[in-house]
């Protein structure tokens, strides 16, 4: 397999602070890579240090097959396109002129992608309005069209559905297959919105405390996640007792609800349940939600 970017062990201290603790990723041509973590887990770091913004304190990575350590990284760099934490553009210009400006940063000779490009972003329509009075999807969305000026072929998106509501989601949303299925781009997509990832993603690399806890392509993940029975009872106490005591695996959930992973005799709970004077309000079969896999993945949350 082919892959874009690959991450060697690479370490990030500020100070005694380690925001990238030995850190290997690796992520394949043509895919849309979902790196997942709760904030503070490294997710920012990781692209700055990509992005050529800050160096690594030790470890390396590779762009193109292109190491950080050698000169030649600076052209590997120009076939990426990024947004990180903001998008950046300027305020007090039109999302025309502010891709002509990008275009005069990068040297381009001409402007005549330019329509393309803010067709691509649903932005051909705005005309003379400053990017000021842009809504915030707006914004986000002019912040991918600068980066894709050159035609990259590698993008980098630092939280790119933070704050924006249902319907600039799903315009994201779109804009990001978009690029990856019709113009063969391949994204990496930092985020903590694990419904979001679950439906763009076609790798995923799940981070915490500066560390690589896994990597699993969708399909994978997929097939990892298993069935559950999603029950809501009147005491999370006595469920949590008697799942102990028959021995099956479980997830504890806010407003008394929990998922049971593996066989379970729905009537011998029951009976279990009301011999502790626990009712069962609600159960039905699902399957476990990336965010379970995330939650198990990183040892669960307490049962206390």
């Amino acid at each position: 397999m082919e892959y874009i970017l690959k991450t060697n062990d690479l370490v990030k201290r500020y100070g005694r602070y380690e925001a990238l603790n030995g850190l290997t990723m690796n992520v394949p041509k043509g895919s849309i890579y979902g790196l997942v973590g709760k904030n503070g887990a490294g997710k920012t770091t990781l692209i700055r240090l990509i992005c050529g913004l800050q160096n690594p304190t030790s470890g390396e990575y590779s762009i193109y097959g292109v190491s950080n350590k050698q000169k030649e990284i600076i052209q590997s760099r120009h076939r990426m396109g990024a947004v990180v934490e903001t998008p950046a553009i300027y305020l007090d210009m039109t999302a025309e002129d502010n891709l002509k400006v990008q275009h005069c940063v990068l040297g381009l000779p001409s402007f005549d992608e330019i329509p393309h490009i803010l067709k691509m972003v649903g932005l051909e329509n705005t005309g003379k309005k400053k990017a000021r009075n842009f809504s915030l999807g707006m914004r986000q969305r002019l912040g991918i069209a600068v980066a894709i000026v050159g035609s990259p072929d590698f993008l980098v998106l630092d939280e790119p559905t933070n704050g924006l509501d249902p319907q600039g989601i799903v315009e994201m949303r779109e804009i990001i297959l978009k690029l990856n299925r019709q113009h063969g781009i391949t994204i990496l997509i930092s985020s903590h919105i694990l419904d979001e990832m679950a439906r763009l993603a076609t790798h995923f690399g799940f981070i915490d405390n500066g560390q690589m806890i896994e990597e699993i392509s969708a399909s994978e993940l997929n097939a990892a996640c298993r069935k559950c029975i999603h029950v809501s009872v009147s005491n999370i106490k006595a469920l949590s007792k008697v799942l102990d005591d028959i021995g099956l695996e479980y997830t504890i959930f806010p407003n008394n609800e929990a998922d049971i992973f593996g066989e379970l005799n729905v009537t011998e709970l029951v009976l279990k349940l009301s011999a502790e004077n626990c009712d069962v309000k609600s159960l039905y079969e699902r399957d476990e939600s990336l965010e379970n896999y995330y939650i198990n993945l990183l040892g669960g949350i307490s049962n206390d």
